[in-house]
């Protein structure tokens, strides 16, 4: 029994170690989400506002340009997928990569190549298991992406949009990542950047004015070079509002883990408790009964000598 009591002692000293660091890690991801809620909602209107300008030149022109221009047999579109550096957040990163992997199967049933670029080390570790090619891929900062972050992804992503197919570009630019809706839900989601949906940017770009009536715009020197000008703002813009929505959900759904192992810790630990106080119970029971034998086979023998 003493043996029992001791393992069921030393599994609670090791179930309360855990809960301490699960408990802290929760209180670390809940400082961290209210930081990154508060990035995701100071880029957004930048975001928005910049897709209302682009929308205008497009609508406000006849200017073919690869941000706003379909091609007419696309074959080749560029993935960017977002993912985290690291675990411990439930099901974050596996949602958005089977997310990618739908994407990947609908452009290829549209018979286009898909070349992928992937943030964060759990996406590249994914495509390296399953040995897939990956253009670039970049690590390290997906807690709390900067916009310089942004830049150096979108850089490749815009020099790809701008090459012709046959030298390596591609004719579409889709990212792939988490949305932030609330601390308790994020949705993994796909959107095509490039070429820019004319029709539903402009729908967005309602909704960001609440229905106010584009303006007018002269463009000097050119709706061409203003279009130059936007693309990589554009892109840049949109890249960094995925990852700064990313963090947020990787933080939400840390916190929301390390809560269930938080209690599911305490939990066990109770279980523990009532096992090691039985088990206690039981050696003491054990030792009483024993006393109570020896005592009475001491009588018996006294009692025989008499």
């Amino acid at each position: 029994m003493g043996a029992k009591l001791r393992v069921y002692k030393r599994r609670i000293r090791s179930v309360t170690a855990t809960k301490k660091i699960t408990k802290a890690m929760e209180m670390i991801a809940a400082s961290r989400v209210v930081k990154a809620q508060r990035q995701v909602a100071a880029s957004t209107p930048y975001a928005s506002e910049l897709t209302r300008a682009v929308t205008a030149v497009a609508t406000g022109s006849n200017t073919q340009h690869p941000l706003t221009t379909e091609a007419e047999k696309p074959s080749r579109a560029a993935l960017l997928l977002i993912t985290s550096d690291r675990g411990l957040a439930g099901g974050y990163s596996s949602n958005v990569i089977k997310a990618a992997e739908q994407l990947t199967e609908r452009l290829k049933a549209e018979g286009k190549e898909v070349d992928a670029y992937i943030v964060g080390r759990k996406g590249v570790s994914y495509y390296s298991f399953r040995e897939r090619k990956v253009v670039e891929s970049w690590t390290g900062f997906t807690d709390s992406p900067s916009y310089a972050d942004a830049k150096a992804i979108a850089a490749p992503l815009i020099e790809a949009v701008q090459k012709d197919t046959a030298e390596g570009g591609v004719d579409e630019l889709h990212i792939v990542y988490t949305e932030f809706i609330s601390m308790m839900t994020q949705t993994a989601l796909d959107d095509r950047l490039l070429p820019l949906s004319l029709d539903k940017a402009a729908a967005e770009s309602a909704e960001s004015s609440k229905g106010e009536i584009l303006p007018l715009f002269d463009f000097e020197p050119s709706a061409e070079d203003v279009l130059d000008a936007l693309l990589p703002r554009y892109v840049e813009s949109r890249i960094y509002n995925a990852l700064l929505q990313a963090a947020a959900s990787k933080h939400a759904a840390t916190r929301r883990a390390m809560k269930s192992a938080t209690d599911n810790a305490e939990e066990l630990i109770k279980s523990l408790s009532r096992l090691a106080n039985a088990a206690r119970q039981a050696e003491i029971t054990q030792e009483i009964s024993e006393i109570v034998g020896g005592a009475s086979a001491l009588a018996d023998a006294t009692a025989g000598s008499d």
